[in-house]
């Protein structure tokens, strides 16, 4: 068994097989310059939302989603996705940028709130009462049953 496993690894390195499987090294620099194309058509892209005055994403969805893709196109083409601390730094510059007020929850208007809580709260005084009157309904109702 072990003298079968020493053939095959001789045989796999003999042949050149092992060469096929050597991971280049990340081209950084290709990256970098393929990354800022991206960013460059996606922040001419953004200067048309008001992403400083509200939350600009569900606008903005199909441009994000093409800056994705092109990092990741370039990640893969250079052979730094295995690394991806480097998209990560890159999409959390992205996200502070630009979609810093996306976080932020505002209150529903008044009439809103009024519309979600009020059947609630009539449903909750009336209950008993309704619940008082089928308890004494039967016994307003004078029996007629064969005398």
């Amino acid at each position: 068994m072990v003298s079968t496993s020493y053939l095959l690894a001789f045989i796999f390195f003999w042949t050149g097989l092992s060469a096929q499987f050597i991971v280049p090294p990340c081209d950084i620099d290709t990256f970098d310059s393929k990354v800022d194309v991206c960013l460059s058509v996606f922040n001419n892209s953004m200067e048309t939302s008001n992403y400083h005055d509200i939350c600009p994403w569900p606008t903005v969805k199909r441009i994000y989603n093409h800056l994705k893709h092109c990092m990741d196109d370039s990640a893969k083409a250079t052979w730094c996705g295995g690394r991806k601390f480097l998209l990560d730094e890159i999409f959390l510059e992205v996200h502070k940028e630009y979609f810093s007020l996306c976080g932020q929850v505002q209150d529903p208007p008044i009439t809103t709130l009024i519309m979600l809580t009020a059947p609630g709260i009539i449903a909750t005084f009336f209950l008993p009462l309704l619940c008082l009157k089928l308890v004494t309904w039967n016994k307003e109702m004078p029996c007629t049953v064969g005398l």
